[in-house]
């Protein structure tokens, strides 16, 4: 098993983000752990036919189940302002407020190049540096394309809004993912793809 640190921001879709992780990785796994809170909250009770759906600053207890490429089956649990709990199957809707940092768990897959990778290759120079935001499919793309390539690199995960402008000053750039080699921006995920169909990645 593989561990990977998952990081919503304000307005992300709980259960759609997770959905979205076992598509992109094309991989199965289960939730570890999660710290966070919630402006909204949607969710399944035993023998209800509709979705309960509370509004507020509502704080996640716990959340527990597994993802794949196909499906999630997810169990919420979480507190209101009046420390009342709630519970049930996680459904579309529930958005994060201020944020949420999820520890999800691969399970061993097929083909390791799907692998995700929490710490690249070590090595004495590293060339390579990727910067990184949660739920940016073109982000993992990359990450993705450096991991099947065998190469060292680092990984700048850009989750405030000072990790924000200080990348921003750095590349000149808003979009993501942002590569730096030899400490030099080069461009986002089209880039770092040309560079890997002209073979050009081979050499760092």
């Amino acid at each position: 098993m593989r561990s990977l640190p998952l990081k919503l921001l304000p307005g992300s879709d709980l259960r759609l983000s997770l959905e979205q992780v076992g598509r992109d990785y094309e991989s199965s796994g289960f939730v570890l752990g999660v710290v966070g809170n919630l402006s909204r909250a949607a969710f399944q009770c035993p023998g209800s036919p509709q979705p309960t759906v509370l509004e507020g600053n509502l704080e996640i207890i716990t959340l527990n189940g597994t993802f794949s490429p196909e499906a999630v089956h997810l169990h919420l649990s979480l507190s209101d302002g009046d420390c009342q709990v709630w519970g049930g199957h996680l459904e579309p809707g529930t958005i994060i407020l201020k944020g949420a940092d999820i520890l999800i768990g691969f399970l061993e897959p097929e083909n390791p190049l799907k692998y995700p990778s929490n710490n690249p290759k070590s090595s004495s120079k590293t060339r390579i540096e990727i910067a990184t935001i949660s739920d940016c499919p073109w982000s993992k793309r990359a990450l993705r394309l450096l991991e099947s390539s065998d190469l060292n690199y680092k990984i700048i995960s850009v989750d405030s809004d000072s990790s924000f402008e200080k990348i921003k000053k750095r590349s000149g750039h808003r979009t993501f993912p942002q590569i730096f080699i030899d400490g030099e921006f080069v461009g986002g995920y089209e880039e770092l793809s040309e560079l890997k169909a002209s073979r050009k990645l081979e050499n760092l």
